[in-house]
């Protein structure tokens, strides 16, 4: 069974007989006594995909700005997230809608590739000096010993 899906594999298998026998994800969802919503991705995933929507994939697929920006722009010209997500092999029509908002909200910039991780040069704690050491150690002391105090009193208030 995936790990995103609340559907088992037998489960699946069946709902794609049933798709292919020409049946809807709504009643194939009756049929087999299953919530709507997951037979419906699977629907959208086994209309775009076919039979290999069963195969699990293993990797997520990066995918250029060049790519990115040629899919947008025929989006915004009026071709369906379906046909570009068939046409381009993407997993789901959803980035194609999820590209097109990126882009209508950040320009170009939004569809370029972002370095994962931390940045290369990002600054390393700096070495304190022996007075700035013991500084915060009586800071730390001396916030120690304010809740001690507070403590001692709060228990003696209890008992008076």
């Amino acid at each position: 069974m995936r790990a995103r899906s609340t559907l088992s594999e037998q489960q699946r298998e069946r709902l794609v007989d049933l798709f292919e026998q020409g049946l809807g994800y709504k009643a194939a969802s009756t049929e087999l006594r299953v919530k709507s919503e997951p037979v419906r991705r699977l629907y959208r995933s086994w209309h775009l995909h076919g039979r290999l929507c069963l195969m699990e994939k293993r990797t997520k697929s990066v995918y250029s700005f060049e790519i990115k920006k040629e899919i947008v722009d025929r989006h915004a010209t009026g071709e369906t997230r379906m046909d570009l997500a068939k046409e381009f092999n993407l997993s789901s029509q959803k980035l194609v809608g999820k590209w097109a908002k990126q882009h209508r909200e950040g320009g170009d910039e939004a569809l370029m590739l972002k370095p994962k991780g931390r940045p290369k040069g990002s600054e390393k704690p700096v070495a304190l000096s022996e007075e700035d050491k013991l500084r915060r150690e009586l800071k730390r002391v001396q916030a120690e010993n304010a809740y001690l105090k507070k403590l001692r009193d709060l228990r003696n208030q209890g008992h008076a």
